[in-house]
């Protein structure tokens, strides 16, 4: 059974998923275009932060950052590779635009990489209705990464 929980970033059973994470994102991006968040700073007001559970396991993760009242930005989604392929990271991203939009928010946007290690999360946003944008609060142009917005 898969849960999806609100809950606080920095637990002991979490350091798997996000040293994961940090190894994705330090895989094949330059380091001043990495814009992923530690796990301190996802507890910071105005974060949203989910888990997602299997059987007790944390399997998955997911944040929404609050950029003005009308405005959020995804951060820090992640599904465990070996489990990549079950439609958990659209289960995901399926509860962070509900759960968005029930916090009142109309926009969701969000930065992934360019590089083609991305390609599966950008075909993922694509497929949710997510559109390409420019960079938007705190982003500037950057080769190896890709905006993109939703109307929620």
């Amino acid at each position: 059974m898969i849960t999806i929980t609100l809950e606080h970033p920095v637990q002991e059973d979490l350091a798997l998923l996000h040293a994961r994470h940090h190894a994705a994102m330090h895989a094949d991006t330059p380091p001043e275009s990495i814009h992923m968040l530690p796990p301190d700073a996802l507890a910071a007001p105005g974060i949203t932060f989910f888990v997602m559970r299997e059987e007790g396991r944390a399997v998955g993760m997911g944040a929404f950052k609050r950029i003005d009242p009308g405005h959020a930005e995804i951060k820090s989604m992640h599904v465990l590779m070996e489990l990549r392929g079950r439609g958990l990271a659209r289960m995901m991203l399926a509860h962070l635009i509900t759960e968005a939009q029930a916090a009142g928010y109309s926009r969701l946007s969000l930065e992934t990489g360019a590089q083609p290690s991305f390609e599966a999360a950008r075909a993922l946003y694509l497929t949710a209705g997510f559109v390409e944008c420019g960079p938007f609060e705190g982003y500037g142009p950057d080769p190896n990464s890709v905006f993109m917005t939703l109307a929620v």
